[in-house]
């Protein structure tokens, strides 16, 4: 039950498909497609990457050109960079980070039968809020 957790240097430049098995972190330069889709992926803050990413999670502290999508969350940390639109149910963006590009917070599968607005009523509730609202508008 270890992890098995593979570095690409940042003197390594790959150029194709990279496929994996195991949480990947990436100082180097990659251009093309990585899939690692039941694996964490990290973009060290010395990678750059050019490419489509598919992952379970992605943490960016470097740079990323192309979409990235992900079945958990997607974290762009400081000074962490991504061109490109981003899939994810949930997503990270630090201070300091760069973004340009879309979001789309979809959830998969198990969170279908819970969409319906039955559960909601937020009509009742509405009532009771203004009311509490001119108690801290008279201090």
């Amino acid at each position: 039950m270890e992890k098995d957790i593979v570095n690409i240097g940042k003197s390594v430049v790959i150029k194709g498909e990279l496929n994996g098995s195991e949480d990947l972190t990436i100082e180097g330069h990659v251009e093309g497609t990585i899939q690692l889709k039941e694996h964490v992926l990290t973009i060290g803050a010395n990678g750059r990457i050019k490419a489509q990413v598919y992952a379970k999670a992605v943490i960016v502290l470097g740079e990323v050109i192309g979409n990235v999508t992900a079945s958990e969350k997607v974290d762009i940390r400081d000074n962490g960079s991504v061109d490109g639109d981003i899939v994810s149910p949930r997503v990270a963006i630090a201070e300091g980070a760069h973004f340009r590009g879309s979001v789309d917070m979809q959830r998969k599968g198990g969170a279908a039968p819970q969409a319906p607005a039955q559960a909601k009523p937020a009509a009742a509730p509405a009532g009771a809020a203004p009311q509490a609202q001119p108690a801290g508008a008279r201090a």
